[in-house]
């Protein structure tokens, strides 16, 4: 059963009963169902065509008309996928200073709605204080009214969403996603969602600390952050300093 879900990831356990049934097994579906669960295997149910709430965002929210100016002005934020070695979906979900270009938080769950957001932001406001903005696509986590309210009412940020199917608009978390899955997801092999949280936090932390970004000047972000500190006077957007 294992050996199937890894070859077929999009299959659920009724497709797989019926592949080991012809390969001979004699088992009944709700054995393979009972294995199933327990094994944590799971296909992600398909997304409505209609997340209730319409698209929020526009052009006069992109990166280049709505730059960040310094830290803490801008942060932006959005998801990312992957599977364990089982077959198991997780989801990631990345939030950038825009300025400096720090990963202020990476949190890694199974399933990550908008109540989860919350939770991630209030935690990450905490260590990090809270942005003027925070800039996302219009994913329905990021357009709930939930969300919304409790960002602009309660803590007094700004969320601004680009235009719909526009990903450029929001470049620098989609550059961050980008090195993300290129230099770890697509090297690395998870077993387990305590697995997968460790070692991409391990990552976000050589991000930050260690690893030289061509837009920063071929300085860290952290480093970047120091830099700008002894620099009152630098205001340059990111935008203009170049990816």
């Amino acid at each position: 059963m294992n050996k199937i879900a890894d070859r077929y990831p999009r299959f659920g356990y009724r497709r797989v009963h019926a592949l080991l049934v012809a390969d001979g097994w004699e088992v009944n579906v709700k054995r393979v169902e009972r294995l199933w669960r327990r094994e944590g295997l799971r296909v992600p149910p398909p997304r409505s065509k209609a997340s209730g709430q319409k698209a929020l965002g526009t052009d006069a929210h992109s990166l280049w008309m709505l730059p960040a100016t310094s830290q803490g002005h801008v942060w932006s934020y959005d998801f990312m996928s992957l599977r364990t070695a089982k077959g198991a979906g997780l989801r990631v979900l990345n939030v950038i200073d825009e300025f400096t270009r720090i990963c202020v938080g990476a949190h890694v769950g199974y399933s990550i709605g908008a109540t989860e957001v919350r939770h991630v932001l209030e935690r990450i406001f905490e260590d990090h204080g809270r942005p003027q903005m925070i800039r996302s696509d219009n994913g329905r986590e990021f357009i709930a009214a939930s969300l919304l309210n409790w960002l602009k009412d309660d803590q007094g940020v700004a969320p601004v969403q680009v235009a719909k199917a526009s990903p450029q608009q929001n470049g620098f978390i989609e550059r961050f996603n980008g090195s993300m899955r290129d230099e770890l997801l697509n090297r690395e092999v998870f077993h387990s969602l305590a697995e997968a949280r460790v070692v991409i936090g391990q990552w976000v932390e050589h991000y930050n600390h260690e690893r030289p970004h061509s837009g920063l000047q071929m300085r860290t972000p952290i480093g970047y952050a120091a830099y700008i500190a002894t620099q009152p006077s630098l205001s340059t957007a990111p935008c203009e300093r170049g990816e």
